[in-house]
């Protein structure tokens, strides 16, 4: 690999942690989902360890069993909005849903957050797993798997469009001549498709970075496809070395074989390292979140990717049931994971629904150990770099305080930064005006 890649690293910023049983942690405020200090507080710290960006996540259904974060947060572009003004460098990234919005009203969303932060918006594009979501938006039953992901790729294609509406010297602000800007680089996109009619043009001008960045979150087939042809990085929720690496090489594949010819897109693995002064301490605050576990709150946590399915109804010491293709039409990779695993190992649904609800992952371990595997994940193809959930309240600035300087120490990461936009730190390009590129290729 090139002596030059560096490791990047977001965080997501979990108020009263993105578990079940976070917000009973000490200290953890059960309020930090809707407080403003909060949220400023870990994006400043993240801004001073020089990561890449800090991720805000989101869905439109909850039920009395969500984990308490989800039932009392805020909408991402607001607090992300207000984070661009308390902060100058790091990246601000945001969940949203193509299945339920309209691809100009996000659009237009999404460049105002571009703005206000210079050049540092990114978009997580979802296409939502909670079948419930549906009642939400004035719809019976939520769009199908395929249909959701079609819609999707059309959704993102017409953000893209609009986001080019304005070539990036169209605005000449001439007050001698009375010209505000030249008409000639105004583009309307007239957009016609299965899903969408959108005439444009937008109603603001691109940023520094051009547009924002696209992430991707699905790890279906479907999902994986879409973040190959269309992303600039993707995330991927799994737990082990080979598992992760395996979805690495296949994503890198299949952009290949949409043409894609750079290191797009990023792999971005999900972690929660759990951080301690040895790897026993480690060892024995995991067992102590374990602990905090019930067996009831973990069968209906179990329930969530299938769709919030009622596990209670069947025999907590027989094998996992047989659910056929429930979960499905809800969060597929993570539903097909979970039964190919309960099958493989031969789970009981109490064991399932135990090894789900207090997943130990691969990092678990002193600051040097956690930076062992971190090196180990980035060197032999299995990440470009790091989502940290902060699930547990110290481990945050116990990552950033001890692990990130070891990684840094090493030449993996970078001590300052060197960009001002999203891009730059992530070693992507300069996102060019589709029209201003036929211009110039025209003129070659």
């Amino acid at each position: 690999m090139a002596s030059n890649r560096k490791l990047h690293l977001g965080t997501t910023i979990h108020g009263a942690g993105g578990t079940k049983y976070g917000w009973r942690q000490p200290g953890v405020e059960p309020s930090a989902s809707i407080s403003l200090a909060h949220y400023r507080s870990v994006a400043q710290r993240a801004e001073a360890a020089k990561l890449d960006f800090v991720f805000i996540v989101d869905s439109p259904f909850i039920t009395p069993d969500s984990a308490p974060h989800f039932l009392n947060r805020f909408e991402p572009l607001t607090v992300l909005s207000a984070l661009a003004t308390v902060t100058s460098q790091i990246g601000l990234v945001a969940t949203a849903t193509s299945s339920y919005t309209e691809p100009f009203t996000l659009a237009r969303q999404f460049a105002s957050l571009d703005l206000l932060s210079g050049g540092r918006a990114g978009w997580n594009v979802v296409t939502t797993g909670l079948e419930g979501a549906a009642q939400n938006y004035g719809r019976d039953k939520h769009f199908d798997h395929a249909e959701r992901y079609r819609r999707a790729a059309e959704h993102l294609d017409v953000v893209r469009g609009l986001w080019d509406s304005w070539e990036d010297d169209a605005f000449t602000y001439d007050k001698e001549t009375g010209e505000f800007f030249d008409k000639s680089k105004l583009h309307t996109l007239n957009h016609k498709g299965e899903f969408f009619s959108v005439k444009g043009p937008l109603n603001i001008r691109r940023s520094a970075q051009g547009q924002p960045v696209i992430f991707q979150a699905g790890g279906s087939d479907a999902g994986r496809d879409l973040a190959a042809r269309t992303a600039d990085a993707i995330f991927a929720g799994l737990e082990t070395f080979e598992e992760t690496q395996e979805f690495y090489a296949d994503v890198k594949r299949r952009a290949a074989a949409f043409g894609r010819r750079g290191a797009e897109p990023l792999v971005f693995p999900g972690i929660a390292p759990i951080i301690g002064g040895t790897d026993e301490e480690a060892e024995r605050i995991y067992r102590e979140l374990a602990a905090l576990v019930t067996l009831e709150d973990a069968v209906v946590q179990l329930g969530r990717p299938f769709a919030y399915y009622d596990f209670s109804k069947h025999d907590l010491d027989a094998p996992f049931p047989d659910l056929g293709d429930i979960g499905a039409n809800a969060y597929r990779s993570h539903s097909d994971r979970i039964k190919r695993i309960a099958k493989q190992e031969g789970l009981t649904l109490r064991q399932t629904a135990l090894r789900f609800a207090t997943p130990r992952g691969s990092f678990v371990g002193s600051p040097e150990k956690i930076a062992d595997i971190a090196q180990h994940w980035f060197e032999n193809g299995a990440a470009d770099g790091f989502i940290l959930g902060v699930g547990v309240a110290e481990s945050f600035d116990a990552f950033v305080e001890h692990v990130v300087p070891i990684l840094q120490k090493r030449g993996l990461f970078r001590s300052e930064y060197e960009h001002n936009t999203l891009r730059g730190h992530l070693s992507l390009p300069f996102a060019e005006n589709r029209y201003t590129a036929r211009q110039t290729l025209a003129a070659e």
